[in-house]
């Protein structure tokens, strides 16, 4: 009989236990409103765009994220009346985000994220590096407009 220790095991999907990463979080705000050419230059051309009629379009930006794995294993042993312990760990993994940005009339509509994007303590961070220029570009053009008399 194997026994599992829950607090060693780090779960595929951590969506239910990891926070959403702060700067892909921000984007799913701050970049609503932004034009195409806003986009273009903070995340540059994207990898498809898919016409979805009155919806508009869906850019997709893909990005795969290859990393340095350490991959620990530990062989599964038991002795006497000690249950089997072993198992393995991965660290820092890679994976692919898909970040589809949805244009309405030429602005960004809606943000979402899709694919194998999550770290162990942050969801949606392999996705970060499309859109952190975005969101900075976002956060210096708001601050920077000006201000509308009424």
């Amino acid at each position: 009989m194997r026994q599992a220790f829950p607090s060693c095991v780090i779960p595929d999907d951590t969506s239910r236990l990891a926070k959403e990463d702060v700067t892909a979080a921000a984007a799913r705000k701050e970049l609503v409103g932004l034009s195409e050419a806003d986009i273009r230059m903070g995340a540059g051309f994207p990898s498809a765009t898919a016409d979805v009629g009155s919806s508009g379009q869906i850019w997709t930006y893909q990005r795969t994220v290859q990393r340095g794995n350490l991959s620990i294993a530990v062989p599964t042993m038991a002795v006497g009346a000690i249950p089997a312990v072993g198992g393995s760990v991965n660290v820092a993994p890679g994976g692919y985000c898909n970040t589809q940005i949805r244009m309405l009339d030429g602005h960004v509509a809606e943000v979402a994220y899709a694919g194998d994007n999550n770290l162990p303590n942050s969801r949606d961070a392999l996705c970060v590096s499309t859109v952190d220029a975005c969101v900075a570009y976002a956060r210096q053009h708001r601050s920077s407009a000006p201000a509308v008399s009424r």
